[in-house]
């Protein structure tokens, strides 16, 4: 893989551009870092030498733009006094785990690449990205969002951007854009529930509960249980996924609404998850995993072709059960998509 990476990050722009046209200072700054950051696309690490124990490595920018600071934490050391940084170095530790632990992958390129982190980037920067390289944390401004590091799904999030990249390389736009958006959503949903030993009925089924600072109308960024409903907020305004493909939102921005028509597959992955009971990760997490990673997948590939390919996974995976399957094509429908 020798082309560059996109800079994914866990905001959407439309949600920085709405509080920075109202003069909200941190929003402009953060657009105006986030619009750098996406011109100078890196390209990816080059492959690590494959080693199956866990590799931490935590940087602290102290508010400067410059990447990637400080060495704060290594793999190993005792927790120091930094609250984001103890964060960062466990969230990168759940996610790891989930993917070693659940589906044998050896790190987020499957060859144990070593998972970077800065914490403390930029002065109330109201963002966290994934750059190709390594994740990137803001402070938030404490006024509408709070720190980035203390989200375990954000991180589980932005790092699946990485797992996406190494695999099935989704194009950054339309809905090969919002497909990779969403398979970060699922698995950052699913770090989640791991963490925490949650089954899918208990779980919250929302990305970046907590993040919200007290005052804002609103519970998380997104939710997959309820696309559309995860914020109202006079600053922020409202959130605008879609949970059915009757809702598709058609745009020029975000990429063509990356952050947006992801709540329909979100959805779908909700729908299964609860249709089949018991830990997400157990049957519906291998399922998307296998779409995800199986090596069928087309970078430019659409909602249909990825409804196909969960029920091809499932059909592998599950032979003698064709009710997963079933199970499978029945939760797209709900959305409005047939996998034919």
């Amino acid at each position: 893989m020798n082309e560059s990476v996109p800079v994914c990050a866990i905001v959407p722009p439309y949600v920085l551009d709405r509080l920075a046209e109202a003069g909200h200072e941190p929003a402009v700054r953060s657009l105006a870092l986030d619009a750098a950051h996406r011109a100078a696309r890196l390209a990816p690490p080059p492959p690590a030498a494959s080693h199956p124990d866990l590799h931490r490595v935590i940087a602290d920018c102290g508010h400067s733009e410059r990447l990637p600071g400080r060495t704060a934490r290594t793999e190993g050391r005792a927790p120091v006094g930094d609250t984001s940084v103890n964060h960062a170095y466990d969230g990168l530790g759940d996610t790891f785990a989930l993917y070693a632990d659940v589906f044998g992958r050896d790190s987020i390129d499957g060859r144990g690449l070593r998972l970077d982190a800065s914490v403390h980037y930029g002065h109330d920067y109201d963002n966290a990205f994934w750059n190709g390289r390594r994740m990137v944390f803001g402070d938030g401004d404490g006024e509408v969002f709070g720190d980035f590091t203390a989200c375990v799904d954000v991180i589980g999030h932005e790092l699946t951007h990485g797992v996406t990249q190494f695999t099935a390389n989704l194009e950054y736009r339309d809905q090969p854009g919002a497909l990779n958006e969403s398979v970060s959503d699922v698995f950052g949903s699913l770090v989640k529930q791991y963490v925490l030993h949650q089954d899918a009925a208990d779980a919250d089924w929302l990305i970046g509960a907590g993040l919200l600072a007290p005052g804002i109308q609103g519970v998380a960024l997104r939710s997959l249980k309820a696309p559309g409903t995860a914020y109202d907020d006079p600053r922020l305004g409202k959130d605008m996924q879609p949970a059915h493909m009757r809702d598709y939102v058609r745009t020029s921005e975000d990429n063509g609404g990356v952050h947006i028509n992801s709540g329909i597959p979100n959805h779908a992955f909700y729908l299964l998850a609860t249709a089949l009971g018991g830990r997400s990760w157990d049957r519906a997490g291998r399922i998307w995993y296998d779409a995800l990673t199986g090596g069928r997948l087309p970078s430019d590939a659409d909602f249909t072709a990825f409804a196909r390919a969960t029920v091809a996974a499932a059909r592998a995976r599950y032979p003698d059960d064709s009710s997963v399957a079933d199970t499978v094509t029945a939760s797209w429908a709900q959305v409005g998509i047939s996998p034919g």
